[in-house]
């Protein structure tokens, strides 16, 4: 059975929820006077612009709030998510000049870079809650079974064109290896102990 868009849009906060523990961990980095992690950062950011924004915000805003709005439901909601995804496109702008190759990180440019993916997460953590629990089960409930099948291939059409035949598993593992260079890949490790 395919996966339903929203399941699939569910699926790809995955991938969101472990950029955004690449950028956690380099904000308590740089916050402790480490080095910053510019390349994982950015790579970290290449994954939001190239997944989040450019493919998964894109068929939020193509199929998803459309649909919501033509049926008045949850439009304050939607214009907010709508709202986020520009101003989150302008910082992840930021963070990935600040990590670039010319994002030379004294202090001002390490507190701003600090500021903004502190300001991402604060963002996406709620955004990601919102559609995942109010937006996502509104838009299942307007689409009659049968659309939500024709959009399931034409997501999963668009998904391959843009990213191979294994779009989704690539970039789980490209967070994978980012995760892997930090030395956040254990699972185990955020485990408290109690």
């Amino acid at each position: 059975m395919p996966v339903t868009p929203p399941e699939d849009l569910m699926r790809e906060h995955g991938v969101l929820k472990r950029v955004l523990l690449v950028y956690r961990e380099g904000m308590r980095r740089i916050g402790r006077g480490e080095r910053v992690p510019s390349r994982e950062l950015h790579e970290g950011a290449r994954v939001i612009r190239e997944f989040i924004e450019q493919y998964h915000e894109e068929n939020e805003e193509k199929h998803v709030f459309p649909r919501l709005r033509q049926a008045g439901r949850l439009t304050g909601t939607v214009d907010t998510l709508q709202l986020q995804h520009q101003r989150g496109r302008v910082l992840t702008g930021r963070i990935l000049r600040a990590t670039g190759p010319s994002g030379a990180p004294g202090a001002w440019a390490r507190r701003r870079l600090v500021a903004d993916m502190a300001a991402f997460v604060r963002m996406y953590e709620p955004h990601e809650a919102r559609e995942d629990t109010v937006v996502f089960p509104a838009f299942r409930d307007l689409l009659p079974p049968r659309e939500l099948l024709e959009l399931s291939e034409v997501f999963e059409e668009d998904e391959h064109r843009r990213f191979g035949p294994n779009g989704f598993a690539d970039m789980v593992n490209r967070v994978a290896d980012i995760e892997k260079n930090l030395g956040i890949h254990d699972l185990a490790r955020f485990t408290p102990r109690v």
